[in-house]
């Protein structure tokens, strides 16, 4: 009986994923201008709001982790849809650029709550090994075209109806679907549903004590943020790049806009893959591809299909990382605690993503071009290959406190 409720709730998280995603995330990039506009506030001014909220992700991953190991996912995941929604109209109303920041840090960790991490860990929590990948695939693949389906609807809204309306509307849409589905459908597994160890308090804190005191943890954290770094890096200056190359504005857009329908073909490529191989070995390939296109990039760009041949090598792991991540953390150390490993390994990652575009600007200013930028992208791929690798043969020494523990 508990199948078809696991399936229910990957089928929700699909859609909540989805809106959630348009609504909170991808809306801010096709309202910036006009928000800054409204405000009387440059753009830098603006983006750094949603650094703030970024910033805010990541200091709730791990108290977040913690409650999902302990409570499950409904209510926080219920009261996260709600604050989002609430935190929209508040975004809608802002009249100052203080009032804008205080918002988006309430917002962050609405997102904390309600997305892509929190819901990873409750269908980490009702799926064994044999079928978690599908079941992660399914959610994140439906989800991966938040950005297809919301941001045109987001641009369209806006023109019509001005930013502050939009922003209503989207809130409106996001209680309407994520509120209830979340408080209806999202429940813990029932006892027994998976070979997991006794979850009480003291068995996750010594399960979250042996995790961090693995070395094969550490290798992860530095593969994961340092591949983290190197994709939000080039998802914010390809188009810069490639325009200032000589390609016109349309052309690198277009070459851009790959990125996200290559991400969906390397989620197929990983899942299809490691059926056969093992999964660390499949992701360093991965990530070694992607370096090789980041360092042919400077060279391949003087040409159209040179360009599009770099960034297809480079787009083919763009999704990868979101499906390795809790394969990789539950196969090693089981689902017990997972939601609290998963929230001590998403805190740099998330951190990584806000910092690194920022750095990789300073970078180019220092330097007056892009070559050291895309050798440090390389770089970064290859030291997320490496740590991949890095201690991947060896025994979890805290086993024995998670039966369900599976080497990969």
């Amino acid at each position: 009986m508990w199948t078809g409720q696991n399936w229910r709730i990957v089928a929700v998280f699909a859609i909540t994923q989805t809106v959630g995603y348009g609504c909170l995330y991808y809306s801010f990039a096709v309202l910036l201008h006009p928000i800054a506009a409204g405000l009387h506030a440059s753009p830098a001014a603006v983006t750094g709001a949603f650094t703030t909220a970024v910033l805010a992700w990541a200091a709730m991953a791990v108290p977040v982790g913690r409650w999902l190991d302990r409570h499950g996912g409904r209510a926080l995941m219920t009261l996260g849809a709600a604050a989002g929604a609430a935190l929209l109209v508040a975004w809608s109303q802002v009249q100052a650029l203080w009032q804008l920041y205080l918002v988006f840090a309430g917002l962050g960790a609405a997102m904390a709550m309600a997305l892509y991490d929190a819901a990873t860990a409750v269908v980490v929590s009702w799926f064994d090994t044999g079928r978690r990948p599908r079941a992660l695939l399914t959610m994140i693949v439906v989800a991966g075209f938040a950005s297809t389906i919301f941001m045109p609807l987001t641009g369209l809204l806006n023109d019509r109806y001005g930013w502050r309306a939009t922003l209503l509307l989207l809130a409106a849409g996001y209680a309407a679907i994520a509120v209830p589905l979340h408080a209806g459908v999202v429940r813990r597994p029932p006892p027994g549903t998976l070979p997991a160890g006794p979850a009480t308090p003291a068995h996750r804190r010594g399960l979250v004590r042996a995790a961090r005191r693995d070395v094969r943890f550490w290798c992860l954290a530095v593969a994961f943020v340092a591949h983290a770094a190197a994709m939000s890096t080039m998802t914010v200056h390809l188009v810069g790049y490639l325009v200032g190359e000589g390609h016109s504005a349309t052309f690198a857009a277009t070459v851009a806009g790959l990125l996200g329908v290559l991400s969906v073909t390397g989620r197929l490529v990983l899942t299809a893959a490691q059926r056969r191989l093992r999964l660390s070995h499949v992701v360093a390939v991965v990530f070694t591809i992607q370096a090789a296109a980041a360092l042919a990039l400077p060279w391949a760009a003087a040409t159209r299909p040179g360009a599009i041949a770099a960034v297809i090598g480079f787009g083919i792991g763009f999704g990868v990382a979101s499906l390795a991540t809790p394969a990789l953390l539950a196969d090693r150390y089981g689902t017990t605690a997972y939601a609290s490993i998963a929230g001590t390994l998403a805190a740099p990652v998330t951190l990584a993503k806000a910092t690194a575009p920022l750095a990789a600007a300073a970078l180019y200013t220092g330097t007056g071009g892009y070559l050291p930028v895309l050798v440090t992208v390389g770089g970064l791929c290859l030291l997320a290959a490496a740590g991949i690798l890095a201690q991947a043969g060896t025994p979890f020494r805290g086993s024995a406190l998670e039966s369900e523990t599976i080497r990969r």
